[in-house]
Formats: C-alpha cells, structure tokens, sequence
C-alpha cells in the first residue's frame, strides 16, 4: 500500500499528528502493534486521563537541550488542546497545581481523537507489528520508506515514529522507536526510568517499610530541583507525587533530601511516622529538616510512567520535528529525549509535537 504518511504507534503523539496530516489531504495511515489505539491514555489519571496542565512551559520538561521544546510548546498550546476537549462536549476539572483531568473517563478523550481521525480519512491498522523499515527499492522510490509488518508493507514519503519510551511495559513498551533512529544514524541520549516509585534498602529500609500506606506533606530535594507534595511509604520505599517528580532528576548513588516538616508543624506528622523515625534517627527534630536518604534504586520501567532520555534533539528539527539526517523522518513524543513533570506536562508535549510535525508530513 502507498501512502503519503505513514505513523508508527498510536499513542497520544501519532494520533494528533494523524489528525493534523488528514486535515491537510494526505493519505495517511497509523501503525499499532496493540489490538487498539491509546492504551497509554486509557490507564492515565488514574483512568480520567491527566490531559494537559494550564501552566505548561519550558522549564517542566528534561531534556540535554532545554530550548528544543519551546517551538512546538509556543505553537500548540494547553487552551488549543482545550479547545478540542470542548468542541467535543468533554467535561473537564482542574485539580491541584493547574491539572486538567476528564470529570468522567479517559475513553472520552480517545473516543474524541478516534473521531478526529475518522473525520480526517484516518486509517487506523491495530495488531500491526513492524519487522522491517527502511528505503524503498525500485526507480524512482529512493526518498520513499517501506514499512514491513504481518499485515502487509506500506510504502511513504513521510514516515513518523511515535512509538513511546520503555515504560509501562506491560501495554508493550519496547525500544522499537530508538533501534529505528539508530538504523538511521540518529544518537540516543541515555534512558532511564522517571517518574517512578524509588526503593530503600537494609535496615533503614526495612524500618520504614513499617510505615507503609503512611503519607505526609514533604518538600523533596534533589540535583538544585525540589517538589513540594505528598510522600507516601510503601513496603519498597518511597513514593507520592514528590518522590515520582524527584525521580526524574535522581540518579543512581544521588542521596536525596526530605524536609519533613516544610512548615515547622512536627506536632501535625503522624504519630507512627514519628515513633520510627524517632528509633532510626534519634531526637533532634532539626533532622526533620533536612533528613538525607540514598535510595537503593528505582521500581524500574515496569512502574515508571514516562522515560528520560530518547532521540537525541540536536539531530531534529524544534520547528517540524523532522530528522536533519533523513528527508521525510519525524520523531515525535517520548520517544524523544524531552520528558515532561508530573501533571499533565508529557501528554502536552504529545499533543504540541504531534501538531506540529502534522502540519508537515
């Protein structure tokens, strides 16, 4: 089959630029390897999907180049996503810190791209799993790609990859997007898991294990960023909204830094947090303050919502997206190396690099 764009994952990024692409004419279809599109989504926000976040910029996402997102965030913005939810009659709340989540279900948001792409000429080919990508042969097919999978090979002028990081394993994460950029000459910048639980070892950890299901208000610090959320112990170790924002900038051997008491209110900590916290580290409640642990390790991608590191941004172009390497290649989402907080960042990163590599495929 011959088309002019083809999109390899059918996640939040592939959609939107599926979308933007059809709107334009082109003959576009979408690859995904799962029996349907948007699983990622399906499961996100506690299943009301965190769509984007109202206080989206620059400095919420990691990235080796810092200024590589602004193009893409300036040009498809959180009111443009909005816009969208609202055309289709979605409602939608803020919670804390300016997330935006579906009053109902995160199905509703993907029954509204489903119906974007259908309204575009979409063609969405769900169990479709990859073998082979790389040029065309024959005259005149040099600056086009062949795509090889079990359900037949697909021939493009525009080949997108959006096929995600390593985490959430379980819906299938692969390393499929970084083998495809490697093939084509492109650097990875080193992965590693964000946004994820991190683990205590020995007899600390096995101390503060007994606090499991025991949560309090922390300001977490570590590498000149720190979060100021819940923590919560679990029975490997930390996690809560600041221990999955701090883990993104941890790294393995970093200690990291919790101040237990943010306001000074020690009497407003739970009793059971106080006892053993007592037993490990004695009586001065300055320590409260300024408590350093070194977690042992991360719950891994098996755990992890997103992936730091990816396709390097210095061989993309900020604009397009597209590879300054290969004509016709895009690399869009997370399989690029910009990751975004916790709180809706990485779905706009999605949806604003998507948008804008759709108006040009």
């Amino acid at each position: 089959m011959t088309l002019d764009v083809v999109i390899i994952g059918g996640g939040a990024a592939g959609l939107m630029c599926a979308i933007e692409a059809g709107k334009r004419g082109r003959k576009v279809a979408i690859l995904e390897h799962n029996d349907r599109v948007g699983k990622k989504i399906a499961i996100s926000g506690g299943g009301r999907c965190n769509l984007t976040n109202v206080h989206t910029g620059p400095d919420n996402f990691i990235s080796a180049n810092s200024h590589f997102a602004k193009s893409a965030l300036a040009r498809y913005t959180p009111d443009d996503f909005i816009r969208m939810v609202k055309r289709h009659r979605i409602a939608i709340h803020e919670k804390k810190l300016g997330q935006l989540f579906c009053d109902g279900s995160a199905q509703q948001i993907i029954n509204m791209l489903l119906k974007e792409c259908a309204d575009a000429g979409v063609r969405i080919i769900a169990d479709c799993r990859v073998s082979k990508v790389g040029r065309a042969s024959g005259n005149g097919k040099e600056d086009q790609f062949e795509v090889v999978t079990n359900r037949g090979s697909f021939e493009c002028a525009s080949l997108v990859i959006a096929t995600g990081g390593l985490s959430v394993a379980k819906l299938g994460a692969s390393d499929f997007g970084y083998r495809v950029a490697r093939q084509f000459g492109h650097r990875i910048i080193e992965t590693r898991p964000a946004l994820v639980p991190l683990t205590l070892a020995g007899d600390e950890g096995t101390r503060l294990s007994a606090l499991s299901g025991v949560s309090i208000e922390a300001e977490v610090k570590c590498d000149r960023r720190s979060f100021r959320e819940n923590i919560l112990f679990t029975h490997r170790g930390l996690s809560g909204p600041a221990i999955l924002q701090i883990s993104s900038y941890w790294r393995a051997g970093d200690p990291i830094v919790i101040d237990a008491a943010p306001d000074d209110n020690i009497r407003g900590l739970p009793r059971r947090f106080l006892q053993t916290w007592r037993e490990l580290y004695g009586d001065d409640p300055a320590l409260l303050r300024d408590w350093k642990l070194t977690p042992s390790g991360s719950e891994g991608y098996g755990k992890a919502e997103v992936t730091v590191g990816g396709v390097d941004t210095a061989e993309l172009s900020s604009r397009t997206m597209e590879s300054k390497r290969i004509h016709g290649l895009y690399f869009i989402g997370e399989v690029v190396d910009v990751t975004g907080q916790l709180g809706g960042f990485n779905f706009q990163w999605a949806w604003a690099s998507g948008f804008v590599a759709g108006q040009v495929v």
